[in-house]
């Protein structure tokens, strides 16, 4: 795990936070999948969703259920697709934790049925 110092969720400008409590940040993704992509991460630093306190998860709750509103004012999407790569082996490249809320578009896809489903491609598609 990088250093505090290192991190770079532990170092962030503060232009680039757009909403805040006193457990955590709210942020637009700086590679993000859709218009408004954002992140919804902890101030502590801790890798896991698992490692939150009940107070802490709550409030970062919050700040999802905030950003949401945001994103609906702005960039009026369809959906969201909210999602978290809990470890190494689930996709986490920062181990920090953060909560992806996507936003998502009639027609951004052909067919979205599956949503989340289709990070393992062939155990993706359920339905006949």
């Amino acid at each position: 795990m990088p250093s505090l110092t290192t991190c770079p969720f532990c170092s962030l400008p503060p232009d680039r936070i757009l909403l805040v409590n006193d457990v955590g940040w709210v942020i637009r993704d700086g590679f993000p999948v859709s218009p408004g992509h954002t992140l919804i991460l902890p101030r502590r630093h801790v890798g896991s969703m698992f490692d939150l306190t009940d107070a802490e998860r709550n409030k970062l709750f919050d700040l999802l259920a905030q950003a949401r509103l945001g994103l609906e004012a702005e960039f009026r999407p369809d959906a969201f697709n909210i999602g978290i790569n809990d470890g190494a082996a689930a996709g986490q490249t920062v181990p920090h934790l953060h909560i992806h809320l996507i936003p998502r578009y009639e027609g951004d896809l052909p067919d979205p049925r599956g949503g989340v489903r289709w990070v393992i491609p062939e155990k993706a598609k359920y339905w006949p």
